[in-house]
């Protein structure tokens, strides 16, 4: 599924004050927004990660729909709601509520059901649960809540640590789980791909060296890329030079961003090296490429 969007851009979506945040923190996989919403009528696109939400002030009657069903609940402190990812949902509420949020990647959530079921994981999906009363997902979420506001030593793995113990235990009680056949020899496996392709679009901006693709897997540089090519039918660095290309046009359409910004943004070493790249792709410099679709 395309157009997913990360969590840092639902304020797009569902305005409100932020309270609280992990964004400077240094956790991966695993995020944290605490706001203050006043009653909203909005739709939830859908989203690259899986959304728990911990109700902390304000009683509210809530109405979602999700998948072509309507909830409606009341919520409030000590209640919690599930949604899962790649799902877009409406939502309406009436009064002033204070929530908590807990970010959960797909990767880490499909890792850890592998690991559960000592096999290929390919799709992890969380029933549509708009209220519960969990005393595990609500510790899990306060244990969070609590260490992006002490800043403790060590938080990252910490944090890492709990996330995983609240997945096992969601996967055991509120998850659907499909598993992949397993990967042809000498390639990746549905998961090893989707892990790369996210990590590659996180990372456009950097390097992306071979050392750095194989590291994120796990692999030698040599078999990363032997497999790399096995499964995508071309190398890393290709791959790579791919997507920066393809960034730069959606921001050459998109935005009046000056050339030199965009190939920053793309991780190209500079703008003559876009330029190149950009021409051999799509037959014209990205300059003439922008007036052709302004």
């Amino acid at each position: 599924m395309t157009n997913l969007i990360p969590w840092q851009e639902l304020p797009n979506w569902v305005p409100g004050e932020v309270l609280q945040a992990s964004d400077d923190l240094g956790w991966r996989n695993v995020a944290l927004r605490s706001y203050h919403y006043r009653g909203q009528d909005v739709v939830v696109p859908a989203m690259q990660d899986f959304m728990l939400v911990g109700y902390r002030t304000g009683v509210t009657p809530m109405q979602r729909r999700f998948d072509g069903r309507w909830s409606k609940e009341t919520l409030s402190p000590g209640a919690a709601s599930l949604l899962t990812r790649a799902q877009r949902a409406y939502w309406n509420w009436d009064a002033p509520i204070d929530v908590t949020h807990i970010y959960l990647s797909g990767a880490l959530v499909a890792e850890v059901a592998s690991e559960m079921l000592d096999c290929v994981v390919s799709e992890v999906t969380l029933e549509d649960v708009l209220r519960t009363s969990d005393p595990v997902m609500t510790a899990a979420i306060e244990a969070i809540s609590n260490e992006a506001r002490t800043r403790g030593l060590g938080g990252a793995l910490y944090v890492d640590s709990i996330a995983r113990g609240l997945i096992v235990h969601l996967i055991r009680r509120y998850a659907a789980v499909k598993t992949a056949p397993a990967p042809k020899p000498g390639e990746l496996s549905p998961q090893q791909k989707r892990i790369i392709i996210e990590f590659i679009e996180a990372n456009l901006t950097t390097s992306l060296d071979l050392a750095v693709m194989a590291a994120e897997l796990g692999l030698t540089p040599c078999l990363f890329a032997r497999q790399f090519k096995k499964s995508f039918g071309q190398p890393p660095y290709a791959y790579v030079m791919k997507r920066r290309v393809e960034r730069a046009r959606q921001l050459l359409a998109r935005t009046d961003l000056a050339l030199k910004q965009i190939a920053a943004i793309c991780g190209f070493s500079d703008q003559a090296h876009m330029t190149r790249l950009f021409r051999r792709c799509h037959g014209v410099p990205p300059a003439q490429y922008r007036r052709q679709v302004m």
